[in-house]
């Protein structure tokens, strides 16, 4: 499950993730963060992630419909904050790759120096 948080930043997708991602969640974070995008240009995202339990094949191909509609460039920060160790691995590798995003991880007891973060932008 993946639900929309509100980390009051006007430009940020922020969520929560706990347990399997669907398509159908993934579709209503992407629609936010494309609403988000054409509003303010660039965004910041924050992801909060407190137990994953993996993602339908079909989320993952509604996430590289939307990469290959509207790209990367427009995302200026990423937080993500997670107690799981493997999770901050994968995210410090896609810090390497995507070196145009600013890619930070904070533990869950950090969420408000992981929105400070975001709001330094």
């Amino acid at each position: 499950m993946l639900r929309i948080i509100d980390i009051g930043i006007e430009n940020a997708t922020a969520f929560c993730i706990l347990g399997k991602i669907t398509k159908a969640d993934m579709s209503t974070v992407l629609s936010h963060a494309k609403n988000k995008t054409e509003r303010y240009g660039s965004i910041v995202i924050y992801e909060e992630i407190q137990g994953f339990q993996g993602i339908e094949l079909l989320a993952v191909i509604e996430e590289f419909k939307y990469l290959f509609e509207m790209g990367l460039s427009n995302i200026s920060k990423i937080a993500v904050v997670t107690d799981k160790k493997w999770i901050m691995k994968v995210a410090s590798l896609e810090a390497k790759i995507f070196r145009n995003i600013e890619i930070k991880c904070f533990q869950l007891n950090e969420k408000s120096l992981a929105i400070e973060y975001l709001k330094n932008s």
